[in-house]
């Protein structure tokens, strides 16, 4: 939805689609790729590989659909030579690095947040950096998920960016189930009380682990935006402390399993 909102209806939805030409459909993905973002911090900038293939495919999806309505004859976005979407060399050469932490720096930045600017997020960068689940699977995950006698957590959800408030199957199409250690265990116990000595209900067995003081689905969104401000007056404070995205924590979780001698396959 994001997709076509930013990055198609404001620029081809004025054009009859049996005159939409795979030379505008070219003329459109260049202007992404200099011009193309549309977020606040970036307006003007240009648009990633990533997100201009995103736009090809869903937009050649939405034309084969007219095609086979009987609309159109033929899609014009498959017309690969004319169109010159971008290949997945030019996707995988723009990949950011993944910067993640060692430990020490990773025990600086959750001690930090829980003993000095006691974050009440404190619980759930704990969480991704000890379990490595995705932001979406965190977001999405209820108290039922969680066993504190074995001291383990099903993920069985994740939360739908397309739709707000909503949940999904997990990005795999599977639930399983990980092991947590003794002292994630206790934050959780612990965060669990801290939700019930605000109310009950968002400390019963279907409510969110993560949830806001009103009990529903934090937005996926605001809680990295949530995260890069913290990221920022941690960065300020500590000096070398390389800036990790979530995505980077979540890698962090890999990386510090890798290196302690943990099987490829098992991380």
């Amino acid at each position: 939805k994001r997709i076509v909102r930013n990055h198609i209806t404001p620029h081809l939805s004025t054009i009859r689609l049996d005159k939409l030409t795979a030379t505008r459909i070219a003329a459109h993905y260049r202007q992404l790729e200099t011009s193309g973002r549309r977020d606040k911090p970036g307006y003007g900038k240009p648009l990633s590989a990533n997100t201009v293939s995103k736009v090809h495919v869903l937009l050649a999806a939405m034309l084969d659909s007219a095609v086979d309505d009987g609309l159109i004859l033929i899609n014009p976005a498959k017309k690969k030579r004319t169109v010159n979407p971008p290949r997945s060399s030019q996707v995988r050469a723009q990949k950011p690095e993944i910067i993640t932490w060692s430990g020490p720096q990773l025990h600086t930045f959750l001690a930090w947040t829980r003993d000095e600017l006691e974050d009440e997020l404190f619980p759930l960068w704990r969480t991704i950096a000890y379990t490595g689940m995705r932001r979406s699977e965190a977001l999405a995950l209820r108290w039922s998920d969680i066993n504190f006698a074995t001291g383990r957590i099903s993920l069985r959800r994740a939360v739908d960016v397309t739709a707000p408030h909503t949940t999904k199957v997990t990005k795999t199409g599977s639930a399983r189930v990980i092991d947590i250690d003794a002292e994630t265990l206790r934050v959780l116990k612990a965060h669990k009380a801290d939700r019930g000595a605000i109310s009950l209900e968002l400390a019963r067995a279907d409510a969110y682990v993560f949830g806001d003081d009103r009990g529903a689905i934090r937005v996926p969104d605001a809680i990295t935006s949530r995260w890069t401000r913290r990221l920022d007056w941690a960065c300020a404070k500590f000096e070398g402390l390389p800036r990790v995205t979530l995505k980077g924590l979540r890698h962090t979780h890999a990386t510090l399993l890798l290196e302690l001698g943990e099987h490829p396959k098992v991380v």
